[in-house]
């Protein structure tokens, strides 16, 4: 083997402020659409999560230091945006109080907002998804899914210094050159800012009674977008890939094209339920047959650590050494 045998993974519990959206994606089955008068921000929205119902969420995920917080978005300039806005600062201080460390993935954020939650995440995410006529399909009816609204995202987050997580979306109708031209992108934003910490690599897949395993042909093309990935990508990005999306069989294959993370792993799938989680430590077993290494990490990794403001710096770093005693 060429390369470190290390691979990373991140404990990790969802907490979903909502599932309203205004965005309607051409194959999402997350979102709920909105009731009336809930975008208008007349009333609170009905699947809000509390603060009570979060605590009893982290209370029974005592391992996962990642609190996944991923949200339905409301538009920008709403009268709703407030408060969902601040459920999303209110639950990333619940998380803090825990002992976790919060991951924000809420679709665009406006300098302020991303400035105030960067104060409080370790780490936001925001997928680029891909570019081409595929993408502008099924996005016909999702504004902040413009490409240039994500790119904006990925450089204002360069801007603000934030270790940011972003990927594609993969198998969805897009072309090889397409794919590549993405990377590309993402390629050139970390030469400029340094602040991309990982690239989600991440097979679309039907939900629901269409659920279905990823094709063997889906699979060889992906792992020569993976192994094109880590020609493009600048070396510190790490390359991640959700194992509950990839059949089992032929996951080693991923990490020798240059997989180096399986991002955060919860006991469920709230974006793909019909794909169960595999538990770690049967990864773990797999993965050590064939001479590979599973350990666990937080959601900012450790390169990225130094560049946190001082108090989540140093919760972060006790967190990080607690993490290495524990093996």
């Amino acid at each position: 083997m060429s390369r470190s045998p290390l691979i990373t993974w991140s404990p990790s519990v969802t907490l979903v402020p909502t599932r309203v959206c205004f965005n309607a994606c051409g194959y999402c089955s997350f979102r709920r659409s909105p009731a009336p008068g809930e975008l208008a921000g007349d009333g609170p929205l009905s699947d809000g999560l509390d603060a009570g119902a979060a605590r009893v969420r982290l209370k029974a995920s005592p391992a996962a230091r990642e609190v996944l917080l991923l949200s339905g978005e409301l538009p920008p300039g709403s009268r709703g945006r407030g408060n969902w806005f601040a459920r999303l600062r209110s639950l990333s201080a619940l998380a803090l109080a825990a002992g976790r460390l919060p991951h924000t993935n809420a679709g665009p954020l406006s300098l302020r907002e991303m400035s105030a939650l960067g104060r409080l995440n370790p780490s936001l995410g925001l997928m680029l998804e891909g570019l081409g006529p595929a993408y502008d399909a099924l996005h016909r009816q999702a504004p902040s899914k413009r490409l240039a609204v994500r790119l904006g995202q990925l450089e204002q987050a360069g801007r603000l210094g934030i270790p940011f997580t972003t990927g594609l979306l993969l198998g969805v109708g897009e072309s090889a050159a397409q794919r590549r031209d993405a990377l590309e992108l993402i390629a050139l934003l970390q030469r400029r800012w340094g602040h991309i910490q990982e690239v989600i690599l991440q097979p679309w897949r039907p939900d629901g009674t269409t659920a279905a395993p990823l094709p063997p042909e889906a699979v060889n093309a992906l792992l020569s977008t993976i192994a094109e990935a880590r020609r493009i990508l600048p070396p510190e990005v790490h390359l991640q890939l959700p194992p509950n999306l990839w059949p089992a069989d032929r996951l080693v294959e991923a990490l020798e094209a240059g997989i180096d993370d399986l991002g955060g792993i919860d006991t469920g799938d709230v974006i793909n339920p019909a794909y169960p989680q595999p538990p770690p430590p049967a990864l773990a077993e797999r993965l050590a047959l064939r001479g590979w290494r599973l350990r666990p990490r937080l959601c900012v990794h450790d390169r990225w650590i130094p560049w946190l403001p001082a108090p989540l710096r140093r919760r972060a770093e006790a967190m990080a050494q607690q993490l290495a005693a524990a093996g």
